[in-house]
């Protein structure tokens, strides 16, 4: 069931919490290469350390193992990818990319051109994350128009 139109959602936030044996690395890769502004930074006793990273807009993308496994081969040939998989929307997948490899991340497959027209990289990340850094090449207007894209309502 969907809220009607212009209903606000309940949740007001998506929050991924991701513990860091190396927090340090973890933090440096995430928010000074990858670019996620630093929200808040919290400390306590005992030497423990939380930082909230902004990435913007925060979607939640359900998959059923069917459609995991044809991502995987669409995007990297195979399957790689955990139950979770972390995905950017970045302006330059291939840039993103080489800045990642060069801070660390192990690149697992290209920016890919996918068939619902988005460029997808993946990496392997600090934190141990598998990553898809991702360009959309067309509006969200024209991939409504290809074929498969839809919501589950029909709407």
């Amino acid at each position: 069931m969907t809220a009607p139109e212009g209903t606000p959602s309940p949740v007001r936030q998506l929050r991924l919490v991701v513990e860091a044996e190396d927090y340090e690395a973890a933090l440096a890769f995430y928010r000074d290469v990858l670019g996620l502004p630093e929200q808040a930074a919290f400390s306590s006793d005992g030497g423990a350390r939380v930082a909230i990273l902004d990435a913007g807009r925060a979607t939640l993308e359900i998959a059923n193992p069917a459609q995991k496994r044809y991502i995987d081969e669409v995007e990297v040939g195979r399957q790689v990818a955990p139950t979770i998989r972390v995905a950017f929307e970045v302006d330059d997948a291939q840039a993103t990319t080489d800045r990642l490899v060069a801070a660390g991340a192990e690149q697992v497959a290209p920016p890919t051109l996918t068939p619902w027209q988005s460029l997808n990289a993946r990496l392997d990340a600090p934190a141990d994350l598998h990553i898809t850094v991702f360009q959309e090449t067309l509006s969200l207007e024209e991939r409504e128009a290809l074929d498969g894209f839809g919501t589950e309502g029909g709407e």
